[in-house]
């Protein structure tokens, strides 16, 4: 049994991670992190090499964090001597469909009302800065220049050490089995004991859903296990970061990809590929049907990228009924705060952590969160009818 600590995070992944970090610049903390696997693991949503970060989004919701967002990036990166973000670009397209149409629309307002500069692209105008695209005159886009790549694995990597350098502790392979909430403390039970603090944060991703009686929460936590898949694609040298941006193609089904990074190949995904689970039921090998679907895309839009599979990776979307982030305290409990990223939080991991360090120790944030309330209707009306909207 251990008690003194000031905060307790549940979860050492990207924003348990960041969350002990920015807790450590604070002065007078005393900080514990649990996690149930090992530190940096590949099993929780932050695995891999690479998160899409970009200012393009569907809402100011989210345009209104991605100022900050960058700039908590630029101040990890300072204190760590480390690169975490890779500079692409960042290409939206879309076909004539209205449904794509109109999901880009929605991203010009919301860049429009930040006053994030963005430019219009024509098909002549993609075809020409990128022809690796094989695209017909009735498809568009947008380009925004500070688009580009998160190394999530190495920003885990960095706030965790950064953290550690501080004095944060981390307790790995620590599972949690409960949590006591009290008027001003919390005790979390793990398979090595009782931990008490002052202050609790609960970064557990997909594993939330066990915590959330005790937590006093219970809104619908959904889970959909997603699929990227690699293709070793001859003509690598197209596909480099300086040749390649990161894109979004809005159509049917929204597609996602990389340029060549972390591993030799050319990187794609469908996004909200709906393949509904439990925690338990979770798999860390993607499947060939998947890959087969993600290369008939690349056959038809950009055939140069297509070759063998080189891997397939999955990763777990934890999502309330409306898909946004929940990020917010516990009604009733302010000392308790808690985060969902509903599939798109890489991006904005060290933000998020940030700001829940900053709610449990200062009661409040200067950023605009209210979107994200545990109190909105997505989460306190049952009712609520679930949009898993795309948007990646």
């Amino acid at each position: 049994m251990s008690s003194g600590y000031t905060h307790i995070v549940i979860g050492a992944g990207a924003i348990g991670a960041a969350t002990a970090y920015w807790l450590a610049r604070t002065p007078g903390t005393r900080v514990l992190v649990l996690e149930q696997y090992e530190l940096v693991n590949a099993r929780n949503s932050s695995g891999d090499v690479s998160r899409i970060i970009r200012h393009a989004y569907h809402s100011t919701a989210y345009t209104a964090l991605t100022p900050a967002m960058f700039q908590s990036w630029a101040e990890v990166e300072k204190d760590a001597g480390l690169r975490l973000y890779l500079k692409t670009g960042g290409l939206d397209l879309a076909t004539a469909e209205p449904a794509a149409l109109a999901s880009l629309d929605g991203y010009r307002s919301a860049l429009a009302a930040q006053g994030i500069p963005y430019q219009d692209l024509s098909a002549k105008d993609i075809r020409r800065a990128w022809p690796q695209w094989s695209i017909g005159d009735d498809v568009t886009g947008m380009y925004q220049e500070d688009g580009g790549l998160i190394d999530i694995r190495a920003s885990v990597a960095a706030h965790t050490s950064l953290a550690q350098a501080r004095g944060v502790t981390f307790l790995p392979h620590t599972p949690v089995t409960g949590v006591v909430v009290q008027p001003g403390s919390v005790t979390v039970r793990t398979t090595a004991g009782d931990f008490h603090g002052g202050h609790l944060v609960a970064a557990a991703g997909s594993w939330l859903g066990t915590l959330m009686p005790d937590l006093g929460l219970n809104y619908r936590l959904t889970l959909s296990q997603e699929q990227v898949s690699y293709f070793s694609t001859p003509q690598l040298r197209d596909f480099t970061p300086d040749r390649f941006p990161i894109w979004i193609f809005h159509g049917e089904q929204d597609h996602y990809g990389f340029p060549v990074y972390g591993e030799p190949a050319v990187k794609i995904a469908r996004d909200m590929r709906g393949r509904f689970i439990t925690s338990e039921e979770r798999v860390f090998e993607g499947d060939a049907a998947e890959a087969a679907l993600l290369e008939g895309f690349l056959r038809r839009w950009l055939p140069g990228a297509v070759g063998p599979v080189w891997a397939n990776k999955t990763c777990v979307y934890d999502m309330p009924p409306d898909r946004d982030f929940v990020l917010d305290t516990v009604p009733g409990a302010p000392h308790v705060a808690v985060f969902n990223g509903a599939g798109h939080a890489g991006k904005f991991a060290s933000l998020v952590g940030r700001i829940l360090g900053e709610l449990v120790t200062d009661g409040t944030t200067a950023h605009p969160i209210d979107a994200f309330s545990l109190r909105r209707p997505a989460i306190t009306d049952p009712d609520f009818i679930p949009l898993f909207h795309l948007h990646h």
